[in-house]
């Protein structure tokens, strides 16, 4: 571990690292330097490089490479982009929040770090690992002569404005010599500000990158250190990635992209309140251990069973045709990660039902498909995942086909990961946005945090030709 130490400059990069960079400006067309005259949201800044501040190691020496657990493994070199929408001003948020930046990276050096291939002389080298080189993370500052109101950051849709708010990679390939995060700060007239951030999820998940995130914060709001101090990602510790998430995720790697449109929706809090009443009166709570329904389980019902009946509505399918619902579960307290693990430790979990058990139902009935799948999520880890192995069988036979079809539906969701208490030193953020980019396969992030009530839903799940259905369906629960 390293000690920060406020009074020392910033680590200067190398030449090449710092050409490396300076494409992430000028290298791809989405770059606000490459679009006509007058068309910029946001003037930006050269890039530069933001590392840990040089101080002497004490004792333990960090290691010079980090193995990663299978959970990251499964991940890859991914790129996800947040987007956090701040109405309060702090003073100069460029500034402040670079020089906090530099401070996190201290404790969570591997970020300022880069992606290496291990073995690669002796002939085995496909061993992904991060070098903690302490090279840096990209930082642009860009500036806005309009306010938020101005550009509805606040309201959908919001995807048109994404690429002039943060710095995206030029290009997939070059992803050993990237830095593993990019962060835009772009203030605004109103005294607003944009934190746009670009990490490579083989690093963090959801939440690992939210408690960095908020590692920043506080030490932009002047505490002497994070609250919550990191262990780093590549725990050992952790079990291997259960065999039927592993199937899913190494068949997923050979899905090509599709087109789905690009839907931004709001789940009234209305909605969600009776979805949960139904649950939690009709006596199904003391069926599941005494747990109310939750927030989740609501949405991704509502978002599930409203999309199969716009497929199955437009013919395009029929009530015996496979309609998995398969999400993404923090599984910490399964796996024994460490307080502070910030490494992914996400699995998937596969509701089978067919399009008609969906459809026909109420949404009761969906939310307990949903919460009978839930309950089954620490079996994927008893016994080393013996359990899960016939599972991961009989997915690959019966449905493993169905899980990359347009009948299946993928959710995330962000509630409660971290995000929503993120606080430079006005306040937490009006709104968290995300970069949904192509994808394979019909999904949403759902639940992002945002300060005007109901839940907020990203979605790429459904053609151009079933979206007035969809959003029938939706509105047919107000």
């Amino acid at each position: 571990m390293f000690l920060p130490n406020e009074a020392e400059d910033v680590q200067v990069a190398s030449t090449s690292v710092e050409k490396s960079v300076a494409k992430l400006m000028d290298g791809g067309t989405d770059n606000a330097a490459r679009r006509a005259p007058g068309r910029e949201l946001a003037v930006r800044a050269r890039a530069a490089l933001v590392g840990p501040p040089t101080t002497k190691p004490v004792a333990p020496t960090v290691a010079d490479v980090i193995n990663l657990s299978s959970f990251d493994k499964a991940i890859g070199s991914y790129l996800f982009t947040s987007f956090h929408v701040f109405d309060n001003g702090i003073v100069e948020p460029a500034m402040t929040i670079k020089g906090a930046l530099s401070q996190a990276l201290v404790y969570y050096y591997p970020i300022a770090g880069r992606l290496v291939i291990t073995g690669a002389a002796d002939g085995g080298g496909d061993q992904l690992c991060v070098s903690c080189t302490g090279e840096g993370v990209a930082f642009v500052s860009a500036t806005a002569s309009c306010a938020l109101d101005d550009v509805k950051l606040f309201d959908p849709p919001f995807a048109a404005l994404l690429k002039e708010l943060a710095v995206a990679h030029p290009a997939a390939g070059e992803a050993e010599a990237d830095p593993l995060l990019l962060m835009q700060v772009t203030e605004f007239a109103c005294g607003g500000f944009v934190v746009g951030m670009t990490w490579n999820h083989v690093v963090a998940d959801g939440k690992g990158i939210a408690q960095f995130l908020r590692a920043v914060g506080e030490l932009a709001r002047g505490l002497p250190r994070p609250s919550v101090l990191p262990v780093s990602c590549g725990d050992d510790s952790l079990p291997e990635l259960p065999p039927l998430v592993a199937a899913m995720e190494k068949a997923m790697l050979t899905q090509e992209s599709k087109q789905f449109a690009y839907l931004d929706v709001t789940i009234p809090s209305s909605v969600i309140g009776r979805v949960k009443a139904a649950f939690d009166d009709g006596g199904d709570v003391a069926r599941s251990g005494g747990e109310p329904c939750t927030v989740f389980e609501a949405v991704a019902a509502v978002l599930w069973r409203s999309r199969t009946r716009a497929v199955l509505i437009s013919g395009d399918s029929d009530a015996d045709t496979p309609a998995p619902l398969v999400f993404a579960a923090n599984v910490h307290k399964h796996v024994g990660a460490k307080h502070g693990y910030y490494g992914n430790c996400v699995t998937s979990q596969v509701v089978a039902a067919t399009s008609g058990e969906v459809a026909n139902g109420d949404a009761n009935d969906v939310v307990k498909l949903i919460r009978r799948a839930k309950e089954l999520i620490p079996a994927q880890f008893e016994n080393g995942g013996v359990a899960m192995n016939g599972a991961a069988a009989r997915v690959e036979r019966q449905l493993m086909s169905a899980l990359f079809g347009y009948n299946a539906f993928y959710v995330a969701s962000w509630r409660n990961i971290g995000f929503e208490a993120v606080d430079f030193g006005g306040g937490r953020p009006a709104r968290v946005m995300c970069h949904v980019g192509p994808t394979a396969v019909p999904s949403c992030v759902a639940c992002l945090p945002r300060d005007s009530g109901g839940a907020s839903v990203l979605l790429l799940c459904v053609k151009e030709e079933h979206v007035d259905a969809f959003l029938a369906e939706l509105e047919s629960f107000k």
